[in-house]
């Protein structure tokens, strides 16, 4: 509107009181009453791992892009040409292809992933220090204080770091600008792709009151469910409510939503945010009941969350057993142990317990293991004078992983990572590229799938 700051998001020239840049011609303007103030960012990629693909490969550049582990697999994300269509991330595959079967599937391909992410991640510390990554390609960052180090607006400072990006690790960001957290990652999903939204001070009671309680982080689908019972469906019913009554209805909770429906967030960018948990999964191509066929798939991924523990410097001192039966019904088991660990052994043992109790002829289409209770390494796998056999197998796997380390992974294996299932008739699973996640402490918990 005229008489507000304005540049252009491509020339990065001033542009007020412009609907296209007068210096450039472009329409991709950031024009906001409160643009020059705002310092507090969310940056998300878009459609990432698929966009590192059509990078890597030309000939995927305008068809439609599914990222997932094969028919039997969930959808890891979708390009955009896919997500018109229906596709969406954690779709049974099968699904995502009925919806549009001209789209071409690639298996992800995280040391790529990881690597895009970490130039990513590059370019924003060089604008702030304060940046807390929510994921591999999603980051808060506070840029108070940032403006006479750039000689440029927080504002403007995000825009040339997406022309950075863009240019030359040659894939595109969604940028959210507001005065919190919560209005700044509402934001950033306003204008996808490439997108430079921003929601200001004044508005944010008045922009938040027409939509769904929803839209607050932490309001799942139970939560949601409950809150319309008791009348709430849109913001604006919380907004309409004192907070003393939400919170007698819901406690803590209510405190927090009446805050948040009016866009108050005091929560500060935390780069020092902590993981919270490290865990892997499979998905096969067939459906799994017996039992041998499901423990030598845990015992694989609970040496490969070991191998990501010991390489992190973690511990955990909660194992949780995760299985996705044929019908899609999840369930997940857990067990707190004395100490925590980091060592394959012990993950599975317990893991294998808590197997055991849930094979029973049903079948199978995912199994993972994870692990909470982060620790530092210091404190994990003590050496037990009672079960002196526990100890001696911690020190066997060490220097197993040691000779894998020297001599390469195969020099040395377990009989049940080389055995075959004892059930005649039941099919060798195979597997698709794992899912691994690293959980941490935020409302967008776990590497998002995008």
């Amino acid at each position: 509107m005229a008489g507000e700051p304005a540049f252009c998001r491509d020339c990065l020239r001033d542009a007020q009181g412009a609907s296209r840049c007068p210096h450039c011609g472009s329409p991709r303007l950031a024009c906001h009453a409160e643009l020059d103030r705002l310092t507090i960012a969310h940056i998300d990629c878009d459609a990432f791992y698929a966009a590192v693909e059509k990078r890597d490969d030309p000939g995927l550049r305008d068809v439609p892009v599914i990222i997932g582990g094969g028919k039997r697999g969930v959808v890891s994300t979708a390009c955009y040409l896919a997500r018109v269509k229906g596709v969406r991330s954690a779709m049974p595959m099968f699904k995502a292809l009925a919806l549009c079967p001209e789209a071409v599937v690639v298996k992800p391909n995280m040391a790529k992933y990881v690597a895009a992410g970490r130039d990513i991640r590059e370019r924003m510390l060089r604008l702030t220090p304060l940046v807390e990554p929510l994921s591999i390609d999603e980051a808060f960052l506070d840029l108070t204080g940032t403006e006479r180090l750039h000689g440029e607006s927080p504002a403007r400072a995000l825009a040339r770091l997406a022309r950075a990006i863009e240019a030359e690790i040659r894939v595109t960001i969604s940028i959210g600008l507001a005065p919190n957290k919560f209005l700044a990652k509402i934001a950033s999903d306003l204008d996808k792709p490439r997108g430079f939204a921003v929601i200001g001070t004044v508005e944010a009671t008045a922009f938040l009151a027409p939509r769904s309680v929803g839209t607050i982080w932490g309001v799942g689908a139970a939560t949601q469910e409950r809150l319309a019972r008791e009348g709430y469906r849109l913001i604006a019913d919380l907004q309409a409510a004192d907070s003393a009554t939400l919170a007698r209805r819901f406690g803590a909770e209510g405190l927090r939503l009446a805050r948040l429906a009016h866009g108050i967030d005091e929560r500060k960018v935390n780069p020092e945010r902590e993981t919270k948990s490290v865990s892997t999964e499979t998905t096969f191509d067939v459906d799994i009941s017996d039992f041998r066929a499901l423990e030598q798939e845990l015992y694989a991924l609970s040496r490969k969350l070991s191998d990501r523990l010991k390489a992190a410097g973690l511990a955990g001192r909660t194992v949780t057993l995760k299985l996705k039966g044929a019908d899609f019904r999840l369930i997940t088991r857990a067990r707190s142990l004395e100490d925590p660990t980091r060592l394959a052994h012990r993950i599975f043992a317990h893991a294998r317990e808590l197997l055991a109790k849930e094979v029973d002829g049903r079948r199978f289409r995912l199994i993972g293991v994870g692990v909470s209770e982060l620790a530092d390494p210091s404190l994990a796998d003590p050496a037990d004078l009672v079960d002196t056999q526990s100890t001696k197998k911690g020190l066997a796997e060490l220097a197993a992983d040691d000779l894998r380390t020297r001599f390469g992974k195969g020099v040395i294996e377990r009989g049940i990572a080389l055995d075959t299932p004892r059930r005649a008739g039941t099919p060798q699973p195979h597997r698709n590229t794992p899912d691994e996640a690293t959980s941490r402490n935020s409302p967008a918990a776990g590497p998002r799938r995008k």
